[in-house]
This record gives structure tokens, sequence and C-alpha cells, in this order.
């Protein structure tokens, strides 16, 4: 299917590795013009040849400022953005949680997308087919115990593009959220273990109980997500906006 992107230019953070490096190589291959920022240097020194690319936290603004500066030199003007730079935040009963984890783990899940949109939104203004794509989580619409910030921020996700949905759409920018689920990866397998050793149990035992929630007993793998990010930045997706769309083998219940 030729999506019809080629010539786009994107800006994806948290472009490195993972679900990020998957929606960078997915657009590159689509003819796309990419630049990507992340806070693993030798990560982005891995990417092909082509691909823009900067150091920067998204939770520090002085950074964003000049990873978007930098982005903008590279490609020319923006098209998209992908907030999709996260972490995974503590796991723990609230009360054991220490504010210091709460505020970076919101920080970055919520405010890094902010600070990044804040400083897009002008360029997108000027393109003729514009979008936002939000990372949140299946966490994001439904309770998740022991992870409380980690909810709290992908929650707050979907706030925020409900609320940009309507605000931009009168100039013809599409805001829309991915929900993945249980994601194919290092990042989930650290989740599963760290609630393993909250719990007392055993890696298969926690991962066995994340399934029987779900109808489709399998990991959601990043290429999955990149190719909805991909539709939905692309001319086929432009009356998709303000949706929370969820990739999670229909999941019922965080546990």
């Amino acid at each position: 299917m030729d999506l019809g992107i080629e010539g786009l230019r994107v800006l994806v953070t948290a472009g490195a590795a993972g679900i990020g490096r998957a929606v960078v190589d997915g657009f590159a291959a689509e003819g796309a013009r990419v630049f990507a920022c992340d806070l693993d240097a030798a990560a982005l020194d891995a990417l092909p040849p082509g691909i823009g690319r900067a150091v920067a936290d998204v939770a520090d603004r002085a950074q964003v400022a000049a990873m978007m500066a930098a982005a903008l030199d590279h490609l020319g003007g923006l098209d998209v953005l992908v907030n999709n730079a996260g972490i995974a935040g503590p796991t723990g009963a609230l009360e054991a949680i220490h504010p210091e984890d709460w505020d970076r783990t919101l920080a970055v899940c919520l405010t890094g997308q902010f600070n990044c949109a804040r400083l897009a939104v002008p360029h997108l203004r000027r393109s003729g087919n514009a979008s936002i794509v939000n990372m949140s989580s299946a966490a994001g619409r439904m309770g998740f115990a022991q992870r409380s910030p980690y909810a709290a921020a992908k929650w707050g996700v979907i706030g925020l593009t409900k609320s940009l949905a309507i605000e931009l759409g009168e100039a013809g920018i599409r805001v829309n959220a991915i929900l993945p689920g249980l994601v194919a990866g290092d990042r989930q397998r650290r989740v599963l273990e760290a609630k393993a050793q909250e719990r007392g149990l055993s890696f298969a035992e926690v991962e066995r109980l994340a399934f029987s929630f779900t109808s489709i007993k399998d990991y959601v793998t990043p290429g999955q997500i990149a190719d909805q990010v991909l539709f939905l930045c692309s001319p086929r997706g432009r009356t998709i906006s303000g949706q929370a769309i969820a990739v999670d083998g229909d999941m019922r219940m965080l546990a």
C-alpha cells in the first residue's frame, strides 16, 4: 500500500530504540525525511545514514528547544511530531514511591509531550498534512496498581490529546494517541520482572497473569505500533483525530 508520505518531515522522540526506532524505520522506508532524538547517544549513532539526530531529554525545556531547532534545520520544516519518549517509572505501593520518582515520571511521560508539542505547533500550522501522535498506554484507560505514576501520566496524555485535537482541528492538524499493551522488548520484560519481584512471583507467573486479561495471547510488536502511526500520519488518515487507539490484543485489565 502506498501511504503517500514520501518527503513527509517527521520528528520522533526517543527514536533510537524500541517503538521509536520502529517508527523511524517505518517512515524512512516510505521515503519520509526523519529526525530522531534520544538520551542514548550510542543508539542514535546506530541509526541509518540520512536520519537526523540529537541527544535530548524531553523533560528539559532548554534541551527540547535546541533539539527542535536542529530538527527544523535538518528537515526544513515539520509535518509530523511523534511524542514517543517515556519511562516506565517505579513499581510499588503509593506510600513507598519516592516523590522524585513521581515527578520524573510525569516530567518525561506527560510534560515532555507538552514541551515538544508547544514548539512544534507553529511549524505544523504551515504543513499541508500535519499530525501529532502521542504515545499513551493501556495504562491510559485502565487503573494500574503498583504503577500509579505511570498510569497517571498516561491518562494525562489522553487528556492532552483530546484537548489539542479540538484546539488544532481548524488548522487542519490531527492529534491522536496510541495505547500499546504488552509490547515485545527489554522494557516490557523489565516491568514484568519488577512486578514479579514486588509480588514474590516468578516471571512466568506474572507473564501468564498479564496475558490472562487479553484476547490475543501474544506481545504486540513495535512494528505493529509503527504501522498504526504511519497510517494516522498519511493522507489516508486525514479525518482521524482526537482518538485514543488501543493496539493491545484486546486487553481488559492490567494486573
